[in-house]
């Protein structure tokens, strides 16, 4: 077994362990890699991903060499640890593994951390620049937290992962604060007024000077489709505004990047008005309202997890003229609140069919009989088998719209089949 295989296995991916010390230990152990490259730190529930990868399309176009790090993966672990937009390579990955691998053991260090560990040392060993590295949850406590960034970003504040950040907005936010270091720029989404309370008297007894979507940023003229969004850009810095388009689609897709830019702006990163729009719009995301044509079939993938995120995918299929009829392809996990999730999708659908990937832990998974007796008497139906399933979702779409949502898990599985069945044909 491969070194890499064996640092990724060590743990269950989905094991939670609070705190630093092993992290910071590991990359002691190692001559702290992550010491080196300027960061740009982006935490939030939901937007972090699309904020990060917007903000790195950028920095790259700029000249910088840079390394981006998200989770989770779709198809592959790689995708986790980007050089300059790319996958790391296979080769690199291992020799940076060899080097992690013992000092994981003796840590005893979780999946998560020891990924982060050696997305720092993949890096360093790249070259990089700068990093724009994505919080894992949370915050705080989140393994990667270890850096002293150039700016801060908190993209949203929603109820996700109760059961390790609170009960409460309040208490969620607090968590994600935590991100926020003293005299560093932070950049912040429009939240709730709690939580915004929240991260404000944070900052203000950090000394961190604070810039607010809707005050001191701000989109206008937003046009969405299904090719992407298109909007203008207004802060104080940049006068007379900045239009951008993206690949990435909806409303919220325009504020994410609209943060992404203020923290450029705050990072003095030296990227000019011609990064920002050509990196953005080159920019891809997979699984982010992704959408596939695959034999004359429209798919569209999209990892929406929990409740403010599933709600985001149902107003964007009421308010796009996607081929009809759309059809739901939802395999979402156990232990997140799948009952109130499933109400926006059952809405904005004629039909949905209830699944479990293959690749979702299985003490994760939601038990798919409870789930259709839940569900009876509306439009949907479950079949256990994700192939079948898949299937059979495509048969009630005919030439119309499957969407694939629910968690990252679902949606890998489903890319993988969808691309492999695109190669073969």
């Amino acid at each position: 077994m491969s070194a890499l295989s064996r640092l990724l296995h060590r743990r269950p991916v989905h094991r939670i362990r609070w705190g630093l010390e092993r992290t910071r230990a590991m990359l002691d152990t190692l001559g702290d890699p992550h010491l080196g490259p300027e960061y740009v730190h982006i935490g939030g529930t939901n937007g972090k991903g699309s904020t990060a990868m917007l903000a790195e399309a950028a920095l790259r176009r700029s000249g910088r060499i840079t390394g981006l790090y998200t989770s989770p993966h779709l198809c592959d672990f790689s995708e986790r640890i980007r050089i300059r937009g790319v996958p790391a390579d296979a080769s690199l990955l291992e020799y940076c593994a060899q080097a992690v691998l013992s000092a994981a053991e003796r840590e005893d260090a979780t999946f998560f951390e020891s990924a982060t560990v050696l997305a720092f040392e993949t890096f360093r060993r790249a070259g990089c620049e700068i990093v724009v590295a994505e919080v894992g949850l949370g915050g705080r406590l989140d393994a990667t937290n270890v850096v002293q960034p150039r700016v801060a970003v908190i993209t949203s504040v929603d109820m996700d992962h109760s059961d390790y950040l609170g009960h409460t907005l309040e208490q969620i936010a607090l968590e994600k604060a935590g991100i926020l270091k003293a005299g560093v720029p932070g950049v912040v989404g429009p939240l709730e007024p709690e939580p915004a309370a929240v991260v404000s008297a944070r900052a203000a007894d950090l000394g961190a000077p604070l810039d607010v979507f809707g005050r001191d940023l701000a989109v206008e003229h937003v046009s969405i489709g299904v090719d992407g969004t298109r909007f203008r850009y207004l802060s104080d810095g940049w006068a007379n505004g900045l239009q951008v388009r993206t690949r990435l689609v909806g409303h919220h897709q325009a504020r994410n990047a609209a943060l992404s830019i203020r923290s450029l702006e705050r990072f003095d990163s030296g990227v000019s008005r011609d990064d920002v729009a050509s990196g953005m719009s080159d920019a891809p995301l997979p699984g982010r309202f992704e959408t596939l044509t695959r034999r004359g079939r429209f798919w569209v993938l999209d990892i929406a997890h929990n409740p403010a995120a599933i709600k985001v995918l149902a107003d964007l299929v009421n308010d796009l003229p996607l081929p009809s009829p759309v059809v739901f392809l939802v395999g979402i996990l156990g232990d997140k609140p799948w009952a109130a999730m499933l109400d926006p999708l059952l809405a904005a659908a004629s039909g949905v069919v209830l699944t479990v990937a293959p690749s979702s832990p299985e003490e994760r998974r939601w038990k798919l009989e409870e789930v259709v007796k839940l569900t009876a008497g509306r439009p949907a139906e479950g079949d256990p088998d994700f192939g079948r399933a898949m299937t059979r979702a495509r048969e009630l779409a005919g030439e119309g719209t499957v969407i694939v949502t629910g968690s990252a898990h679902t949606v890998g599985d489903a890319r993988s089949l969808i691309l492999m069945d695109a190669d073969e044909s």
